[in-house]
């Protein structure tokens, strides 16, 4: 027994009321093949634009490698200059990424290339916008968003494999406690089930984006990444309506945030190393209770 990964639903264009009837309220992926269509982003976009318009930037980078228990998470590895850094995922396969750019600051007419998707739904934060840069061979780790928003994630210049799982398979998953990621031991795209007997069964979906193809991502949703091509996206969050939804936002950045912070600093490897233990422990038990039922 392995996953079982499903295909996203896929539409050119939905209405509002389809939207939040069939995606929004019930919490599934959707990819939306023309949210994009009139953006000026859409072509203007390229790494060679990007490069002219910022490449004196220092950029920090991060890779695949497992994340320093000692460490906040995304620690950066390195930083280049955003231009140097560019050329590197033109020229040549990578692991190197970068995470979470908030590139309007620097360039603000960029805010001008793009639409916030106002007509599907409310609650965007329009002051967090961010790109994520990565090169052939980058993968971005089996994680959900510490702050719980609904995310639109648009990709641009190449292709994009992405997996997905709904939230309640979280201890399935090897999360880790305090945290909102997984264990880095396992290969999410290829895991070794019977040295990780709890994914078996797990569901999820499986995706593979386009240019200019936007995926919906409901709040809570965990989702691991890799680069195709050297290429990048963005992401643009939204809060749920729900005042249960916000409160647990709240909390997840209290828990997963401050107070793994604290606790990291505090213990340091012998915490992380604590805490891995304990998410295999879980995961099993949760497998052998047959949970989520």
């Amino acid at each position: 027994m392995s996953y079982i990964l499903k295909q996203v639903d896929t539409v050119d264009t939905i209405s509002r009321e389809d939207f939040k009837k069939n995606y929004l309220d019930p919490r599934k992926p959707l990819i939306i093949k023309n949210l994009s269509k009139d953006w000026p982003a859409r072509e203007k976009w390229t790494l060679d634009y990007f490069k002219e318009i910022a490449g004196d930037l220092q950029v920090d980078l991060v890779d695949n490698s497992k994340a320093d228990p000692s460490k906040a998470i995304n620690a950066k590895l390195a930083s280049m200059k955003f231009g140097d850094y560019l050329d590197l995922i033109k020229r040549e396969p990578t692991e190197l990424r970068i995470f979470f750019l908030n590139l309007f600051k620097h360039s603000p007419e960029l805010l001008n290339d793009i639409k916030i998707p106002k007509e599907l739904m409310g609650g965007f934060i329009e002051s967090m916008p961010a790109m994520f840069f990565g090169g052939t061979k980058a993968i971005t780790f089996l994680h959900y968003d510490i702050d719980l928003p609904h995310l639109f994630h648009t990709h641009f210049g190449g292709r994009k494999h992405i997996i997905l799982f709904d939230n309640k398979w979280k201890k399935r998953l090897y999360c880790i406690p305090n945290t909102t990621y997984a264990l880095e031991d396992y290969d999410v795209a290829n895991p070794d089930f019977e040295k990780f007997p709890a994914l078996k069964g797990v569901e999820g979906y499986e995706v593979f984006l386009e240019h200019g193809d936007t995926l919906f991502m409901p709040t809570g949703m965990w989702h691991w990444m890799r680069y195709i091509d050297g290429s990048f996206s963005l992401t643009l969050r939204a809060w749920d309506k729900s005042l249960s939804r916000k409160m647990a936002s709240v909390w997840s950045l209290f828990m997963h945030g401050a107070v793994d912070s604290l606790l990291k600093m505090t213990f340091k490897v012998k915490y992380a190393q604590w805490r891995e233990k304990l998410a295999v422990t879980i995961a099993e038990r949760a497998y052998r209770n047959g949970s989520p039922k």
